[in-house]
């Protein structure tokens, strides 16, 4: 049966390298229907709520490139089930991807949940549109109040996607995270620390001797 991310990445070498070290017969005896050609409503829940993302493209030299693209939650853009979009701020305008784009649209891109432990990977071919010319574009990709300046916006076509398992993925929290966890925790520890206040000042006030025992 289909398992259209392994499949498109299984070259001579990785079959070999499956072969060598005794996962081939699994592979080939696979049953399931992985084909992951299409954005389903949890992958499409997942991408809406990551903040960055880590993004490969292949360059003319045939080095490998990887950069992390991060922003607001939600600004990599869900267009529909085999479409994602991002607006391409500017940055150290070094122009990698960009530049590697234009002769290789392959792209590989990781998406992190740390907390949960949970990790999706997406091949796309990636193409540029130019927001400056499509306004109407530019806003559906816009996240407002951030001050980030787009130049452009890359487009990636869904090839086939994977999930992960969460095995060597170290759970890290980011600060509104933790803010948010430790939350309860904060709130009690002022009380306690009022409490104590209240306490101090009784025990430091002078006792009226005629009241003494």
């Amino acid at each position: 049966m289909a398992y259209g991310f392994l499949d498109t990445l299984s070259t001579r070498g990785v079959r070999a390298a499956q072969a060598a070290n005794g996962s081939a017969e699994m592979w080939q005896k696979f049953s399931g229907h992985r084909a992951f050609d299409r954005f389903t409503a949890a992958e499409t829940a997942f991408v809406q709520a990551r903040d960055s993302f880590y993004m490969a493209t292949v360059s003319e030299s045939g080095w490998p490139y990887i950069q992390h693209r991060g922003g607001p939650v939600g600004f990599l853009k869900v267009l529909d089930e085999k479409t994602l979009a991002f607006a391409d701020f500017r940055g150290n305008r070094q122009y990698i991807s960009l530049g590697n784009v234009a002769s290789d649209d392959r792209a590989a891109l990781f998406l992190m949940d740390y907390p949960n432990r949970q990790r999706l990977k997406i091949l796309a071919h990636m193409s540029v549109r130019d927001l400056a010319a499509e306004p109407e574009f530019a806003e559906q990709l816009s996240s407002p109040g951030y001050k980030g300046r787009p130049e452009r916006a890359f487009i990636l076509k869904l090839e086939a996607f994977d999930w992960n398992c969460p095995q060597h993925i170290t759970p890290r929290f980011t600060a509104d995270e933790v803010a948010a966890g430790t939350l309860l925790l904060r709130e009690r520890l002022a009380e306690t620390e009022a409490q104590l206040k209240i306490l101090r000042e009784h025990v430091a006030r002078p006792q009226n001797p005629e009241s003494a025992p």
